[in-house]
């Protein structure tokens, strides 16, 4: 099957018309939906859901025949409006930005906010830990990581792990939280 000039005009006008890709296949004959789609696609015909980058042709052809009829101009309005709702909410700036190796990321909220307490807790305790490397932890060391890991200034914690942890007790006190804590947090 090939796709004609006529072929290819009869999927435009029934695609602009609303109609499946399936029924456009029943119609067009020894061509599959699939075909119809990959069709659609590379002539750049709107997805008809505000997404896509179609041509303003089809678009024009079923203007006229909503203006023609009386009872629907109120539909119209309505149809112009549904690609701006579909469309998806711009991305702000801070997601879009990128952030090159090396460069602290910005501050992100957090679902889970740490209580003034428990930071000033670790605030205190960092400043006493031992600051090691990577390669200098052991399973009796906190594992908890300090810095950006892609500078010179990160380091462990190093201080002594509260039994069954990883962690010593204040950052203990920071990763592992009650359940019943979380739970009456509000989202």
């Amino acid at each position: 099957m090939s796709w004609t000039d006529d072929r290819v005009e009869t999927l435009k006008k029934m695609w602009g018309e609303g109609q499946s890709a399936s029924q456009i296949a029943k119609e067009l004959g020894g061509v599959t939906r699939n075909a119809v789609i990959g069709k659609v696609h590379r002539l750049g015909l709107s997805n008809r859901a505000g997404f896509g980058g179609g041509k303003a042709a089809p678009k024009k052809e079923t203007a006229p025949k909503v203006e023609t009829k009386a009872a629907k101009p109120a539909a119209k309005p309505a149809a112009a409006a549904k690609p701006a709702a579909d469309t998806p909410p711009p991305m702000s700036a801070a997601r879009r930005a990128i952030i090159p190796a090396g460069q602290p990321l910005p501050p992100q909220p957090s679902a889970n906010e740490i209580s003034p307490e428990a930071l000033a807790s670790v605030r205190e305790v960092e400043k006493t830990s031992k600051k090691i490397s990577l390669m200098e932890l052991t399973e009796r060391t906190c594992k908890w990581p300090v810095g950006d890991p892609a500078t010179d200034d990160f380091w462990f914690c190093g201080l002594t792990v509260k039994p069954g942890k990883p962690y010593c007790e204040a950052h203990v006190g920071v990763a592992f939280q009650p359940m019943s804590s979380r739970r009456d947090r509000k989202r």
